[in-house]
């Protein structure tokens, strides 16, 4: 009980930290919106900032945090700090050569990788050069957020959480700030407005990475110009990257897929409207997924260190039952109220109508995988601090496929305008299969969940969020007429009806008896005495 509220707490600090980033995020995406809308611009940002994003996501925040924190956790605590600040300089350094020769890779050749991401592209005069400039600008992007990573890496495993979580936000507040200033005044001086967004980007990285320094350096670590690939750590942690880039690439892969296919379709829009739902789908993912992933992970780690496998085992059971607390009525709340939703963030400047309805169907068709998608992120790093990397590596492959087939077979059925929601659609039936897999896998390796009730929890959570979406639907639907669609009318229908959603979910969570929910209830009627 102890660690589970532990857990929570952690867990509850770092969502803190990403609802920041995340609103900014959407902010950032807003400011997207109202200056360029679904057009050109936006769908060769959204290719060239893929690219390197793309990258980060793989090597940089998920493949390294998954073989740095467990390797770096057990220097610490059987080495001593002396030891670990070696093996994260030498990190950083190797990432520096190595990343740097990248970014030198993507300066001289962008065009190879915008053909491999958007070969459709060359069908409109123009864009395909654009989004190259756009690649050369972001090239050494990636170098920075890896090195970021890394810092968040050692301040988790020094039990600090907000600050490495709150890091993005200022890597969107400085792409809003350049939204808001540059973009104007690129435009006065006749140079491409979306050009500022790159700049924006890439200050962003900076600062994302610049901010975690001072709390390193209070703990002791000083940087130290050193690099040596021979190093006992850096090579287990090199060991570990490589089948990890293939065990966490199942999602990213599928979005380097789709955004290929949705290039060939033969009308502008798609890229963008995928974007932007998924942009809203990262809120909550980030909310509980990423924060109890983050939380996860330091836990599983010292566990596994100290060979404590019952301990691990708990851990990973409360971070399921946490997540599908909060990820299942968020699932059914974004489906429900879609469209609303879309029309609220977005509808504004360039953003038209006919926008925020095919945004809304590519966030339904989104929001089905939402859940899963959240699961991923506690179990593929779990199997990387048990030194596991063959499952997440087949589980993967066989995503990747599934996604393929999917989104090929939808492709070919879907008449012309529908084509992009097989995209999405299939997005979310390979992370469910992905996350159901791995699930067994993780069951063969230390036993069943049926200790911990996390299949009851489940069940009750689904029950409560099925019936929650059935009121917040018909409230909505009563509301939206009366109050009108007008800014501040829409703004009352679509809080009035989350936050009836929200009281209707965590009443039913708590006479259903859902563990997690009477703990919050009971510490929020401690602090209120």
């Amino acid at each position: 009980m102890v660690r589970r509220a532990e857990s929570a707490r952690a867990a509850g600090t770092v969502s803190f930290a990403v609802l920041i980033s995340r609103i900014l995020g959407l902010v950032r995406e807003q400011v997207l919106a109202h200056y360029f809308g679904a057009n050109m611009y936006s769908d060769a940002w959204r290719v060239a900032f893929r690219i390197p994003n793309l990258l980060r996501d793989l090597f940089a925040e998920g493949a390294l945090s998954s073989a740095f924190v467990p390797t770096f956790t057990e220097y610490l605590r059987k080495r001593g700090k002396t030891d670990a600040w070696l093996l994260a300089n030498l990190i950083v350094n190797g990432l520096m050569v190595l990343l740097g020769l990248f970014a030198l890779t993507l300066l001289l050749f962008p065009n190879l990788f915008v053909f491999l991401m958007a070969e459709g592209f060359r069908d409109t005069p123009g864009k395909f050069e654009i989004t190259t400039q756009l690649l050369r600008i972001l090239a050494p992007f990636l170098m920075f957020v890896a090195m970021a990573s890394v810092a968040m890496g050692m301040l988790n495993t020094l039990n600090h959480f907000f600050l490495p979580a709150l890091a993005p936000a200022l890597f969107n507040l400085a792409i809003i700030i350049a939204g808001i200033f540059l973009v104007p005044a690129f435009d006065r001086f006749g140079v491409l407005p979306i050009y500022a967004m790159a700049i924006g980007a890439l200050a962003g990285g900076i600062l994302q990475f610049a901010v975690q320094l001072p709390v390193l350096w209070r703990h002791g670590y000083r940087y130290r110009l050193k690099l040596s690939f021979q190093h006992e750590g850096v090579r287990r942690i090199a060991k570990l990257i490589a089948p990890a880039v293939v065990g966490i690439s199942a999602v990213e892969l599928n979005v380097l897929i789709n955004t290929q296919l949705a290039s060939q379709i033969g009308y502008t829009g798609p890229l963008s409207w995928l974007e932007f739902a998924f942009r809203i789908i990262y809120l909550p993912i980030g909310l509980f997924g990423v924060a109890v992933g983050v939380v996860n992970l330091r836990e599983v780690s010292a566990y596994a260190v100290d060979s404590k496998w019952e301990e691990l085992k708990e851990t990973v059971a409360n971070s399921l039952k946490l997540t599908c607390l909060v990820a299942l009525p968020s699932t059914v709340g974004l489906i429900v109220l879609a469209r609303p939703i879309v029309r609220l963030l977005f509808e504004h400047g360039k953003f038209t109508p006919a926008d925020t309805q095919w945004t809304a169907y590519a966030l339904i068709c989104y929001s089905i995988g939402l859940t899963a998608y959240s699961l991923v992120k506690i179990f593929v790093p779990t199997f990387y601090a048990l030194n596991d990397t063959r499952t997440p590596v087949r589980v993967s492959v066989t995503a990747v496929a599934v996604n393929i087939a999917v989104n090929l077979t939808l492709m070919a059925l879907l008449p012309l305008e529908y084509k992009y929601l097989g995209l999405a659609f299939g997005t979310s039936v390979s992370v469910i299969l992905n996350s159901l897999l791995l699930a067994r896998g993780f069951r063969r390796r230390l036993g069943s969940f049926d200790r911990y009730a996390v299949r009851a929890a489940f069940l009750k959570t689904v029950t409560a969020s099925v019936l929650m979406g059935a009121c917040v639907y018909s409230l909505h639907a009563v509301l939206e007429p009366r109050l009108g669609k007008a800014l501040i009318g829409e703004l009352a229908a679509v809080g009035v009806s989350m936050s009836a959603g929200v009281v209707v979910y965590f009443g039913l969570a708590h006479l259903l008896h859902v563990e997690e929910v009477r703990m919050a209830s009971a510490r929020v009627r401690r602090l209120l005495r």
